[in-house]
């Protein structure tokens, strides 16, 4: 891992496809002007075998954070898998402590930690030491729309990445309500479990963005860029 400034510049706001099961559903989303792409390493209808995110994220431009996404797993697991699998950044969307949330940062920059809405732990989550946390339905994975005014629990000097529900249709009015940093989506654009609908897809794309709270607008043009100088 490198030690140099960071450079990313946020242009419009962060959005964050995950589920994605196969390469074409992965270059679609980057295509479509997608920010993060996530594979889920956990129990699920739409987990994925390490070895095959490896062979994805190696076709991916290097502006696109890979998200591996684990429930409730030894952190040296958590560490081995994403090494293996060639992702940026991990999220972790179970009970894991602070302490398990930090070691694992000793080995990734980018650590996502997911909560539940109404969780009495996400007051608290700048005790994680993560840079972005992702706020999800009561039942994560649901894709159950929930009341977006929990959000207000997150501490507000946090990247809050908003999830749980979201769809083309209600996307925009999620990010106009509570101004996240980013959102996330797996069901909300899918036409089965485990395969995208492009035209779903591209119009989540498009409202989430048109929907950037001005504070996450700027005036340069070009991608992230999740590397170190």
């Amino acid at each position: 891992m490198g030690t140099g400034a960071l450079r990313y510049r946020l242009i419009t706001m962060f959005v964050k496809i995950c589920g994605i099961t196969n390469e074409d559903d992965a270059l679609l989303a980057v295509a479509m002007g997608a920010d993060a792409v996530g594979f889920i390493f956990a129990p699920s209808t739409r987990q994925i075998a390490p070895q095959k995110v490896y062979d994805i994220t190696r076709r991916l431009p290097p502006e696109i954070l890979t998200v591996g996404v684990f429930r409730d797993e030894l952190p040296s697991r958590v560490v081995e898998i994403a090494h293996k699998a060639g992702v940026k950044a991990i999220q972790l969307h179970g009970r894991e402590t602070p302490e398990q949330a930090k070691e694992i940062g000793g080995h990734f920059r980018w650590v996502i930690k997911a909560f539940a809405a109404g969780d009495d732990a996400l007051p608290n989550a700048d005790q994680y030491g993560t840079d972005m946390i992702l706020m999800d339905a009561p039942e994560p994975g649901s894709g159950k729309v929930f009341d977006w005014n929990l959000a207000g629990d997150a501490p507000s000097q946090m990247k809050l990445i908003l999830a749980g529900g979201l769809n083309p249709d209600n996307v925009a009015a999620a990010v106009t309500e509570v101004e996240p940093w980013g959102v996330d989506v797996a069901s909300g654009v899918e036409k089965e479990p485990g395969k995208k609908d492009p035209i779903a897809l591209m119009r989540f794309i498009e409202n989430a963005k048109e929907a950037s709270p001005e504070q996450y607008r700027g005036e340069d043009e070009g991608p992230y860029n999740w590397d170190f100088e």
